[in-house]
């Protein structure tokens, strides 16, 4: 499996249920039917869609007076400044694990700075960290697309914070850098999940295959991907047809469970008219179920078919939570060369039982919670990290000099973005 994957973990026989805002219990399997995400060819691209009931807050710039997170499964919505940091309030117990997510979501045709992007980290109130903070750049997503990762805690692990308690959820955003000095729009949610700790849960590194099985067969389904998570389209195993303008990303949703690995891929068709070379023109981008950082692919685009193939571990506790799994499909403005003309766009989406590689090299870690337990979406609040990787979108095709200065930024962006295991704290 190639990088920007977390490593898989724990086997688990449970059926999970995502709270959703409102209180909502939806499991894995069950349908939900996709709003329109449109697919005209006029006027700006469509912007990022948080959830209707969204919660309207403002974190605080330092750990006093944090707002708290609603612990009733509302999601919250912000916005962040370039350089700012946004602290929130989660009150957690001593044993459930959870995960707090955020998303960040740039005005649509906006030109990300080269040091922009975000860090989520979770904290005690003290400032001790829980664990390492995760870094997304737009840089690495490959455009002004909107991001999501999430910070966690796992109970019974140990660690400074094995406690129950209010914690902060820190969000930090970096520098414009010359780039789009707008604030960014944040959507910001968590969940709790009560997991038996029991010994050798953890599955040996590499037990996961990254070859997909064969293609699903019969003919393709019409399909419009959403605007977000909230509204993201169900899709199963099988062939999907969609459209997709220059700036807009597309989202889709498919359950995976305990024991299962998910296989994608997106072929980008051909753009009408002469569209010169765009590095990281097309993009294919993967979450699980709460919301984590799964896997990111970019690939240039010069208007002809171009396919961006992925594949995830097998969910387990110490991956995230099984059930619906996020993907995303992006195109970059600049393929559009000032025109908004749909590009079509085929999904080949495939869920198997895992596949024994003991050969293979260590998966980098992913997120996924057991079978069987409830998730439960609760309020989540943002904490600040530290100073933000000096990393960004990177213009490349404006000169010679300009690729010389930012080749190696173009490099990694155009190679699967790693993901290694992350270490976690002795105990204290």
């Amino acid at each position: 499996m190639t990088g920007g994957t977390r490593r898989s973990a724990r086997k688990g026989t449970h059926a999970l249920r995502l709270a959703l805002a409102g209180g909502a219990l939806v499991t894995p399997m069950a349908p939900a039917a996709a709003a329109p995400a449109g697919t005209g060819s006029a006027g700006p691209p469509a912007a990022y869609r948080t959830a209707p009931d969204a919660q309207e807050i403002h974190g605080a710039l330092t750990t006093t007076a944090t707002p708290p997170l609603v612990p009733s499964g509302r999601t919250a919505t912000d916005t962040i400044a370039p350089g700012e940091r946004k602290f929130y309030a989660v009150r957690l117990d001593g044993t459930s694990d959870a995960y707090v997510s955020a998303v960040a979501a740039p005005r649509p045709g906006g030109t990300p700075g080269l040091r922009d992007g975000i860090d989520v980290s979770l904290r005690r109130a003290d400032g001790i960290p829980c664990g390492p903070s995760r870094h997304r750049s737009f840089l690495a997503e490959g455009g002004a697309y909107p991001l999501a990762d999430h910070a966690e805690r796992l109970a019974g692990t140990g660690g400074p914070c094995a406690a129950a308690g209010t914690y902060h959820f820190v969000v930090a955003r970096g520098d414009a850098d010359g780039g789009d000095s707008t604030p960014v729009a944040l959507e910001l949610t968590a969940v709790t999940h009560h997991t038996p700790v029991t010994p050798n849960s953890t599955a040996p590194p590499g037990t996961w295959a990254s070859e997909p099985p064969s293609e699903p067969a019969g003919p393709a389904k019409g399909i419009t991907g959403g605007r977000g998570f909230n509204d993201a389209a169900d899709v199963r195993t099988g062939t999907w047809k969609d459209t997709i303008r220059p700036g807009e990303t597309r989202f889709y949703r498919t359950p995976v469970t305990t024991g299962h690995q998910l296989f994608a891929k997106a072929t980008f068709g051909d753009a009408p008219g002469h569209v010169p070379y765009v590095a990281n023109g097309v993009r294919m981008g993967l979450n699980d179920a709460a919301r984590g950082h799964v896997t990111n692919r970019t690939d240039g685009y010069q208007g002809r078919a171009v396919t961006v193939p992925l594949a995830a571990p097998p969910p387990g506790r110490d991956t995230g939570p099984e059930g619906w799994y996020y993907l995303q499909v992006s195109l970059n403005g600049k393929a559009g060369q000032g025109r908004s003309e749909a590009v079509p766009v085929t999904l080949v989406v495939t869920t198997a039982p895992a596949r024994s590689t003991p050969t293979g090299p260590p998966g980098p870690r992913t997120h996924r919670a057991p079978d069987g337990a409830a998730l439960r979406t609760t309020a989540a609040s943002p904490e600040p990290d530290g100073r933000l990787k000096a990393v960004g979108y990177a213009g490349i095709g404006t000169g010679t000099a300009l690729l010389l200065g930012l080749g190696g930024w173009y490099l990694a962006a155009r190679r699967p973005e790693p993901r290694r295991p992350e270490p976690r704290r002795p105990v204290v």
